[in-house]
């Protein structure tokens, strides 16, 4: 019998694998897939305090990030940049197999090609069903993490409800011209109703592209392709896309007796960006130390394992809540708002005034949502277009 069964050999499955090996335990990854990631639907930015945090190795860093272009619908421009870099892009499919060689070298036992088909909890521990390279089998052990990303039926079957709220995310690598040096973000319904498109530059000549949609990426993500080949930034629009979904609320509940779910299949994810390396990272964190303290003890119970759940929504729940308020409200915007909101923050200094502000973050978005619609500017002209953004003493803790 295993001590820990990790479903999903990605990030976050295997950063708590690894850290529970190296204590000792006894550790089984069930990985269904072939190989080790080879591509991911992620653009890979992370901060400097991700960087820092988790000793990220140097070697996955493919660019560091200072500057950022955003484009209103019509085309208006607002430039951030600060001096010193504030994010990184890093080879994230790199990243990936560089957490699974980690979690290897600390003791635990990759299987690749094992597709876990159901799962069962007992009084004594959980059986894992699997097929492992077309053999079917069950693996006993004392407790088991969920890490098998957003949208998976095996992780919809556990009891612990659904993610409320999701949208999907379409991506492709492509060659740009040699002016593209900028991280560029686009705004607009014609390019990604509700949410947004971006093109990252990850090397002189490469650079990623993609958009987040609740419906027809594929769709929005050819048009901005064609768009960026007209302006000359791209070299051809003909590539093919990955996709996945990205969830924008949490799960209900993320552990029950003997088990705990962590990463994208938990929700662990900003609804502004969609973005989830940090916060999965440190929800996985959590994870594996409360994993360590219940299986010392023997008490893998949901009230023993309910630290995980109490510990990652401390950290991360208010911000996540801020998060998704700001999302549904960006979603209810026309394009002819977001071009007046590009305006009155131009005009009033307001980006200014934020990149001086020396407590806001790359990753933490929520005190920077609530010092923009807090200025006297700007909340006065939302009012004057009737779409409040009233914060008050509401409480954002999910």
């Amino acid at each position: 019998m295993y001590d820990v069964i990790v479903i999903g050999g990605g990030l976050v499955g295997s950063y708590v694998a690894g850290k529970l090996a190296g204590m000792g335990y006894g550790v089984v990854v069930l990985e269904q897939h072939k190989q080790l990631r080879e591509q991911v639907c992620c653009t890979g930015i992370v901060s400097q305090e991700c960087i820092s945090n988790f000793a990220i190795d140097n070697s996955l860093v493919l660019r560091q990030l200072n500057s950022a272009r955003l484009f209103s619908p019509s085309g208006k421009l607002i430039r951030l940049w600060r001096k010193e870099p504030q994010a990184c892009v890093i080879d994230r499919a790199a990243f990936d197999r560089a957490m699974a060689s980690r979690a290897q070298a600390q003791g635990a036992d990759y299987r690749l090609d094992s597709l876990a088909t159901d799962l069962e909890v007992r009084d004594s521990g959980v059986i894992v069903k699997a097929t492992c390279q077309g053999e079917r089998v069950g693996l006993e052990a004392r407790a088991v993490v969920i890490a098998t990303g957003f949208g998976s039926k095996f992780a919809d079957g556990l009891g612990l409800g659904k993610v409320g709220d999701f949208a999907v995310g379409g991506q492709v690598e492509v060659e740009v011209t040699a002016g593209v040096g900028e991280v560029e973000v686009y705004f607009g319904r014609e390019i990604a109703p509700g949410f947004f498109a971006w093109l990252v530059p990850t090397s002189p000549r490469k650079a990623l592209v993609g958009l987040l949609a609740r419906r027809n990426p594929g769709l929005y993500l050819k048009r901005l392709m064609l768009s960026l080949l007209n302006q000359g930034k791209v070299v051809s629009a003909e590539v093919e896309p990955i996709y996945r979904g990205v969830p924008l609320k949490p799960l209900p509940r993320t552990c029950s007796d003997r088990l705990v779910v962590i990463g994208n299949a938990a929700g662990q994810v900003k609804p502004t960006t969609g973005g989830g390396i940090y916060f999965e990272l440190l929800s996985a964190e959590i994870a594996a130390n409360t994993l360590h303290r219940c299986l010392a003890t023997d008490n893998l119970s949901a009230r023993g394992l309910a630290d995980y759940e109490r510990g990652w929504r401390q950290k991360l729940g208010r911000e996540l809540g801020i998060d998704y308020y700001a999302r549904k409200f960006y979603e209810r915007l026309s394009d002819q708002r977001i071009d007046r909101i590009f305006d009155i923050i131009k005009s009033n200094g307001i980006d200014e005034a934020l990149l001086k502000a020396k407590d806001l973050s790359f990753d933490w978005h929520g005190k920077a949502v609530l010092r923009l619609v807090g200025h006297r500017a700007l909340s006065k002209a939302l009012e004057v277009m009737k779409i409040p953004f009233r914060l008050g003493n509401r409480d954002f803790d999910l």
